[in-house]
């Protein structure tokens, strides 16, 4: 089996694989921001149910700090608010890169038909 594949199709077939492997990474990464998103409203979870006097205290590098209870309130909304916000964004290139596996795929699978008479199965990744 020697036979070598049409440079049309090995550039579809490389450009798929990386795109599959970006696509990885996206899901990977949404995962962890899912993760931290899913912390920091179990931390304002706990926040809320605490009382005015209860003392916080928040990591500030190598030191803890008191905090004010609004303070802290206040960091972990604006650190939902981002990693929502980062999350949409992952969500969007995640659905974009879909789109652009399956025209990859369609092009292979042309290329496919057309030299071998064949096809591949399509949302392998």
């Amino acid at each position: 089996m020697a036979e070598t594949l049409p440079p049309e199709l090995q550039q579809y077939l490389v450009k798929l694989q990386q795109l599959r492997a970006k696509l990885n990474q996206i899901l990977t990464e949404k995962n962890i921001v899912q993760a931290q998103l899913r912390e920091t409203e179990r931390a304002l979870e706990i926040l809320r149910n605490t009382s005015p006097d209860t003392p916080i205290y928040r990591a500030a590098g190598h030191l803890i700090v008191k905090v004010s209870k609004e303070e802290a309130e206040r960091d972990l909304n604006d650190k939902k608010d981002i990693l929502e916000l980062r999350l949409k964004s992952l969500e969007k290139q995640e659905t974009s890169l879909n789109t652009e596996i399956k025209g990859v795929e369609s092009k292979i699978n042309e290329i496919l038909g057309r030299y071998y008479g064949t096809t591949i199965k399509k949302g392998g990744g």
